[in-house]
Formats: structure tokens, C-alpha cells, sequence
């Protein structure tokens, strides 16, 4: 059985922002309300929702960018959410993260060298400029660039191109697992085809673990081992990709694919078109976070948020219609 790499148990995440200018009294933003899920050893998974349900504030926080509000993380067995500092350090080197803009994910000041370098540095991994510079050239040619570009600065390069150097980066201090934030996202079609197949090679030659957010289904399809769906910042359903898409159980769901475009103009697909507006993050809805918008909503889905229902194995599903 493969071993768990990654575990979040009960994750939660509240920003306190102003929005009155004449009070002191910040109000408060629900992005990550107590989700929980696992990610095994060598697997892909993908974590999936429209724009702000919580993705990037999740992943963030596995990469202890931002600290949780509440819940725990563990990282093979260790939980990183009670970690000093110190002892943090040493584990950070094993959980690196490609974020999703390549034109700002870069320090536009120094080299190409330097930017990828820098972390080897940081950890101890190289101790002359010499070492330094021939594993560059060497993470340069993985990712399938030129190893002198390490001399170029990163506003010579395309996207694409940038995008590696962000992935090489990643790479850089031989993490465990990876934390894709959207990391095609930015790019056209052609370079997000070369940027996956990409990522699937050094998963394969690195034996790494992913945690890929994207919003994009086509994307999740192609990469993923098993999907976990979010909306406003809750869990809706988990389950192996090939069971999601070919039953999906939860209504909202199956609405995502319903929205997925069939590139074959004879087949047809039934829309499913959800009623009225996202709900506002400053006063989310009572209960089940989608029952505003769900076609199959109940009294139930009102007042009590569903608790995890496996109805087949490793599918799971966050709804009131199978509990």
C-alpha cells in the first residue's frame, strides 16, 4: 500500500479585512472552512474550483506561506502545523511549490543562475560558486532549456520558458512533494500541453508527489490520479479521476463538467445552469455552503452542513442527497 505523503485534517483559514473606512472592526473572510484530505506517496492530486474558493489560500498554507486559522498538516507522519521554526527549516527543502505567475515568480534582478540557485544556497546544498553553477546548468537541461541560459536575466524569456525555470527552481533542492499552484494557468494551449507532459516526466524520473490546483478540467483530467472538488472554500466531493468524471455524484459537480466544451460538434451535452450569484466569502451561507445554488436543495441543506459520505471506494461526497 502506498504511504501517505501528505494529510490535512480540518484545515480552516480566515482573513480579517476592513471594509468600512470609519470603523476599527475588521469583519471577517471565510476561504478554507475545515477541509480534509490525503495525498499518497507518487500520486497526482488534483484540487479543483472556480476562483476563490480557496485553492491557492490551501495550498499556500501546506507550504506554510500563510498559517492556518485552525486544522493540522502532516508531512510523512510529521505535523508541520506545531513545528518551530528551526525544526520547520529542515523539513521545507522536501515541500517546494511552482507558482502560478511566471512573470512574477521571478526575481527580475538577478540571473537565471542566482534565481535557481539561490535555494541550494539557502540549504546548504552547494558550496562554491563552481558547484553552484554546474548544478544549474544541469536543472536547466531537465527541464529542457539551454544550460547557458543560466546566464540570461528572466525578462529575456518567454512564459513558457520562464515557467520552466520556475519548475527547475522546484526541483532545485530534490523536494518530495510539489505544490502546483495553477502553474499552466498563464500560458497558451501549445505551452501548457509542453509544461504538463513536462511535469509528468519529472514526476516519473524524480518519483515526486503533487498537489495540482488548477480550475481548469481538461488540465485536472490529464494529470491527476484522483480529484478533490472545492467550493467556497469547502469540500464538495473526492474520488479517483476516472470515477468523478464518468459519475460524478455531487450536484455541483456535475455542473463543472457539464461546462466542460466536447471538441466533437455531434455529440451534445446537457447544460446545467446553477441559479443566482456566488455567495459573498464575508457572510457565506448557512449549512451546506451550495445550497443556494443547488437544484436538489433540501430543508436539511439549510441548517446543516453535510458531513463525509463514501459511497464507493475512495469516493467520497459532501451532500445531504446520500447521507
Amino acid at each position: 500500500m502506498p504511504q501517505i505523503a501528505l494529510q490535512v485534517e480540518k484545515l480552516t483559514k480566515y482573513f480579517h479585512i476592513r471594509t468600512d473606512p470609519f470603523s476599527f472592526q475588521p469583519r471577517r473572510i471565510q476561504a478554507v472552512n475545515g477541509i480534509s484530505f490525503t495525498v499518497l506517496q507518487g500520486e497526482t492530486l488534483g484540487l479543483v474550483g472556480e476562483s476563490g474558493c480557496g485553492k491557492t489560500t490551501t495550498g499556500r498554507m501546506i507550504m506554510g506561506l500563510i498559517p492556518p486559522s485552525s486544522g493540522k498538516i502532516y508531512f510523512k507522519g510529521i505535523e508541520l502545523t506545531s513545528l518551530k521554526r528551526k525544526d520547520y527549516i529542515k523539513i521545507r527543502k522536501q515541500i517546494q511549490m511552482i507558482f502560478q505567475d511566471p512573470y512574477a515568480s521571478l526575481n527580475p534582478r538577478l540571473t537565471i543562475a542566482d534565481n535557481i540557485g539561490e535555494p541550494l544556497v539557502v540549504h546548504g546544498l552547494v558550496h562554491t560558486r563552481k558547484e553552484k553553477l554546474e548544478k544549474v546548468k544541469e536543472l536547466l537541461v531537465q527541464v529542457g532549456l539551454d544550460a547557458e541560459y543560466h546566464k540570461r536575466y528572466p525578462f529575456e524569456f518567454s512564459g513558457g520558458q520562464r515557467q520552466r525555470i520556475g519548475i527547475a527552481r522546484a526541483l532545485a533542492v530534490k523536494p518530495e512533494l510539489i505544490i502546483a499552484d495553477e502553474p499552466v494557468s498563464a500560458l497558451d494551449v501549445s505551452l501548457q500541453a509542453q509544461v504538463i507532459n513536462l511535469l509528468e516526466d519529472l514526476k516519473e524520473s524524480h518519483a515526486l508527489t503533487y498537489l495540482f490546483i488548477a480550475h481548469d478540467l481538461s488540465v485536472i483530467k490529464h494529470i491527476s490520479d484522483r480529484v478533490a472538488v472545492m467550493y467556497l472554500g469547502n469540500l464538495m466531493e473526492t474520488a479517483r479521476k476516472e470515477d468523478l468524471f464518468q459519475n460524478p455524484l455531487h450536484p455541483y459537480t456535475k455542473a463543472l463538467l457539464s461546462a466542460v466544451p466536447i471538441p466533437d460538434p455531434k455529440r451534445k451535452r446537457a447544460r446545467i445552469l446553477l441559479p443566482g450569484d456566488l455567495p459573498s466569502l464575508l457572510n457565506p451561507p448557512t449549512g451546506c455552503a451550495f445550497h443556494t445554488r443547488c437544484p436538489n436543495v433540501r430543508e436539511v441543506c439549510k441548517q446543516v452542513a453535510p458531513a463525509a459520505k463514501e459511497l464507493e471506494p475512495d469516493h467520497i461526497v459532501y451532500c445531504h442527497l446520500y447521507l
